[in-house]
């Protein structure tokens, strides 16, 4: 009896003291793993695979859409519609909220109010360095409004027939706009039979406008143009047409018509990487911790523009206005007698600035210094933000006319048949002077040319896990990509961010603690005592055993 308790008392003690030295060992060893070799951290990028549910409302969203209802059946859409705002009306009959709800958003209004900068803002009032304006252009610029006869500032944005419902909802692939027709559908279009096959937004539908913003595919944003209609995996993982195959709203979640989404401040309601993937999706936890200052995008669209299609790097309207020899309006892919001169490129390193969500843009009335570069919008947020991350973006850079008098930007009047368009008489004088009358805005008959800077985040061209940035791309003290000292790191941390990768990192994790918040090994010691403490109970249980054997043999 008295046997039988002492070894039930040992082999509890024992199992106890055998768990805290297993125990100490194995969270010592986790602490140390956090630091991964060099060759796990160029190799092992895998990421946790997107959750089964977004996969599986995926599979089948082909492009275009349907709605799944068979809108040839109503009989109102059984009809010759001499208008298009005829066909909005027949919609309307039905679904009688849809225009009304439209008109809350910046698609119809494009106006913004920023309550973070107090800017009113949007397409209608902002300045940049492509097309530069909207007033006074409204009839080219509105072919991409989802609305019909916007042509002047006497447009009535209260008239719900003249919504475009087609152009978000057509499935045919056979709706048009009229370039310039102030959003008019092309005469040749059969409005009928579009809307009997309307659907649900695809891919296809947004990027008849946002990828030929400023006047042709792949112009503006870098990473948003027409190869995106039927991507591969290689070009964007999420919108791989033969893969995910996502389109635009499973990202910009829509209700009552309102995209989500914005280049102008932080919307809560977009979708963002967190919300499908693990919030540290890598294997190891030094890549994970980049998060908490690296936009995802910073290391997962290493390159922009690389779906064929080169994007358009810098304008110069100086340059416009020149005919050849003959007389006739030059027209080439570097240069063109209404525009002035471009540069082109493929596959391109973003830049990166930090961002905290929130962007100011240049509006008429802003006073610019013309003896530096003119920046037409700006990011938000720096080292010191703590809402800010390190975002990649395309800078786009130009020339274009100012007024020299004020030192404010200069609203020129480009199209139209009046003699004051510039594309008509090619005097800048005159079309300065129109454009800014028609923005509400003084001019004081003197002009000049100034370079300026423009900011597009990157966030479409999501690369493959296995084409992400490698550390060496933005730690070694030759790269390219990544000014640290630009992004507000004093000289000393910005040498310590930059070292010789096969030193890495036997010699130089510590010098990422302040870039990726690397939490210390301090704690290390713990774990070790919580493993002695468990070996010194192995001992002193063998020990106690060993003394009562003795005892129980003794007497």
């Amino acid at each position: 009896m008295h046997h039988k308790k002492n070894s039930n008392l040992f082999t509890l003690g024992f199992a106890v003291a055998a768990i805290l030295v297993v125990t100490g060992l194995l969270l010592n060893g986790t602490v140390s793993a956090q630091v991964p070799t060099a060759e796990q951290i160029n190799t092992d990028q895998e990421v946790v695979p997107i959750v089964d549910e977004a996969i599986s409302r995926q599979q089948g969203n082909a492009s275009p859409a349907s709605s799944g209802v068979d809108h040839s059946v109503f009989e109102i859409l059984q009809q010759d519609f001499e208008t298009p705002q005829d066909l909005t009306k027949a919609c309307l009959s039905c679904h009688i909220d849809s225009a009304e709800d439209l008109m809350h958003t910046t698609h119809w209004t494009w106006e913004y109010v920023n309550e973070s900068t107090g800017q009113t803002i949007g397409k209608k009032n902002e300045l940049n360095n492509f097309c530069v304006a909207t007033s006074s252009n409204e009839p080219r610029c509105t072919s991409c409004h989802v609305g019909y006869g916007w042509k002047d500032n006497d447009f009535d944005f209260s008239a719900q027939e003249n919504v475009d419902c087609l152009v978000c909802h057509d499935t045919t692939g056979a709706y048009k706009k009229t370039p310039t027709a102030a959003g008019m559908p092309d005469p040749e279009v059969d409005l009928t039979l579009v809307a009997q096959k309307v659907g649900t937004p695809s891919r296809t539908n947004c990027l008849v406008c946002h990828a030929y913003g400023g006047g042709g595919d792949a112009v503006k944003h870098g990473d948003i143009d027409s190869s995106l209609k039927e991507p591969n995996h290689a070009l964007d993982v999420h919108m791989d047409a033969a893969g995910l195959n996502f389109s635009c709203t499973e990202c910009h979640v829509t209700e009552d018509h309102a995209v989500s989404g914005s280049r102008y401040e932080h919307d809560e309601k977009v979708k963002t990487c967190v919300d499908c993937h693990d919030a540290d999706p890598h294997k190891d936890e030094l890549t994970n911790q980049h998060a908490e200052n690296l936009a995802c995008q910073s290391c997962h669209i290493p390159e922009y523009a690389r779906g064929g299609l080169a994007t358009k790097m810098t304008w110069d309207w100086s340059t416009a206005g020149e005919f050849a020899s003959d007389g006739s309006k030059i027209a080439t892919e570097e240069y063109n007698t209404l525009k002035g001169n471009f540069t082109w490129e493929e596959n391109v390193a973003p830049e990166y600035v930090w961002f905290n969500g929130t962007a100011e843009y240049m509006l008429v009335t802003d006073e610019i210094d013309p003896s530096s570069i003119v920046p037409v919008n700006k990011f938000l947020g720096d080292i010191d933000d703590p809402n800010a991350k390190i975002w990649p973006v395309k800078r786009f850079t130009g020339v274009q006319p100012y007024d020299s008098g004020n030192n404010v930007l200069a609203v020129p009047h480009l199209f139209g048949k009046d003699e004051n368009a510039y594309w008509k008489s090619f005097d800048w004088d005159k079309a300065i002077a129109a454009g800014m009358e028609s923005a509400g805005a003084e001019y004081s008959g003197e002009y000049d040319f100034v370079e300026t800077e423009f900011y597009w985040p990157i966030t479409h061209m999501v690369a493959p896990a296995e084409e992400v940035l490698q550390c060496r791309e933005c730690h070694d003290p030759q790269n390219e990509r990544i000014d640290f000292a630009a992004l507000g790191y004093d000289e000393e941390r910005a040498d310590e961010l930059t070292w010789e990768l096969d030193e890495y990192p036997e010699t130089s994790p510590e010098s990422l603690n302040e870039l990726v918040s690397r939490p210390a090994q301090t704690n290390d010691w713990i774990y070790w005592l919580i493993g002695i403490v468990g070996l010194f109970g192995v001992f002193e249980v063998a020990g106690t055993r060993h003394i009562n054997r003795r005892k129980d043999n003794y007497e």
